[in-house]
């Protein structure tokens, strides 16, 4: 039985399913450059801090366009890789778990040390985690795989919105000592402080009730991912460019009226659970099928050419944009000194030089130097790193 169970090639590559992933990656950077740079995402006291009109808008702005919008379909291209792995890895009739589990597990090795050295908000050890957990659905249908998610998903987004609705009177809380203590420690420019806090914030974030419920979200999507993947709908996007568009123009309207229609009735608190996990997962759906139908059009490849370069190296762009974000806000002091707009204009500064470095780094070597660490211990042989020269 052959253990070699070979990377894709770069010709056989879906080049719209690379720019979603390098859009995604743009829009989570949008969303935690808010969570990096003061503790009101996390403590509450938004609103307090950030009075003037322009601050509101983009706080309205990047909660219905970008807030769960992106880990969310982050995580559905996550599971839809994991399908196409896993079909790549029977064909070569390879060992299929114990290659995932390997792959999983090192995920889960990188997340540890970004969530608990760089940044509390790291998501790839949830991913590490619950991926090995989604072995068990490997070996599904695709309907069986899509009831599971949408049960999962839809009862455990229900439920705890109900207990939400129940206590809503209590769910405005600011911590404000917790506030304070964040300011301290992140701007004390001591490395001790800054990892005892963003553990302290990291603990504050993944306690098991919240682990359990986070498990329930992101193994459904993982499951929609590998179900897209098995219909191959973006594998031929023209032979079934009318499902495309058919889904498209539905998860835009549902998109539109669970993210942007809470704020026509005050933007309930208790709402946004259901705003955020069902409301973004339409518009993850919405984001990756417009990505891929643009692709039909020689304009529409223009827009996304510059996302796939991203795309590729996902997890280094990831990885660099918290080591980006620690050397600004911890090391440089610029912590709880930034509004949600000067955010806006830093995200597209790095996200800008990203796609230019990442252009010139795919003109020189074949993978992201992260995502060749993760492929030669995952293929437990080193990998063809340079391009070799023509």
């Amino acid at each position: 039985m052959s253990q070699d169970a070979s990377p894709i090639k770069e010709s056989n590559r879906l080049v719209w399913i690379d720019a979603a992933r390098g859009f995604a990656i743009f829009g989570i950077f949008m969303v935690n450059i808010g969570a990096f740079s003061a503790p009101y995402f996390l403590y509450g006291g938004d609103k307090e801090a950030w009075t003037s009109s322009l601050n509101q808008f983009t706080q309205v702005f990047i909660d219905i366009f970008f807030q769960a919008s992106f880990y969310t379909l982050f995580s559905i291209l996550f599971g839809f890789g994991i399908q196409m792995m896993k079909e790549r890895i029977i064909a070569r009739n390879s060992k299929l778990y114990p290659f995932l589990f390997r792959r999983l597990f090192i995920l889960l090795c990188f997340g540890a040390v970004h969530a608990f050295f760089i940044w509390h908000g790291d998501i790839l050890l949830s991913y590490g985690m619950v991926g090995i957990i989604l072995l068990v659905f490997l070996k599904r249908k695709a309907k069986t795989k899509l009831i599971i998610g949408l049960l999962l998903l839809g009862g455990s987004v229900g439920f705890l919105s109900f207990l939400y609705y129940l206590s809503r009177d209590y769910l405005d809380y600011i911590g404000y000592a917790a506030i304070e203590q964040s300011y301290q420690n992140y701007q004390s420019g001591e490395i001790l402080a800054i990892w005892a806090q963003n553990f302290q914030d990291w603990t504050y974030s993944n306690s098991i009730f919240g682990l359990f419920f986070l498990t329930l979200v992101l193994l459904p999507l993982f499951l929609f991912g590998m179900y897209l993947a098995e219909k191959r709908w973006l594998h031929e996007p023209k032979k079934y460019k009318s499902i495309l568009v058919t889904l498209c123009i539905i998860s835009l309207i549902l998109f539109i009226a669970i993210k942007m229609g809470p704020y026509m009735f005050g933007n309930p608190t208790w709402f946004s659970y259901i705003q955020d996990n069902i409301g973004g997962t339409f518009s993850a759906l919405f984001y990756i099928t417009l990505i891929t139908l643009l692709t039909g059009t020689p304009l529409g490849m223009k827009i996304i050419k510059p996302f796939t370069y991203v795309g590729r190296m996902a997890l280094t762009n990831y990885i660099s944009q918290s080591i980006i974000n620690f050397i600004l806000f911890y090391g440089f002091g610029l912590y709880g000194s930034i509004t949600p707009f000067t955010g806006v204009i830093i995200v597209v500064l790095v996200f800008t030089f990203q796609v230019f470095f990442s252009i010139w780094w795919f003109q020189h070597f074949r993978f992201g130097p992260l995502e060749w660490v993760w492929r030669s211990l995952t293929y437990q042989k080193r990998q063809p790193f340079r391009k070799q020269l023509k």
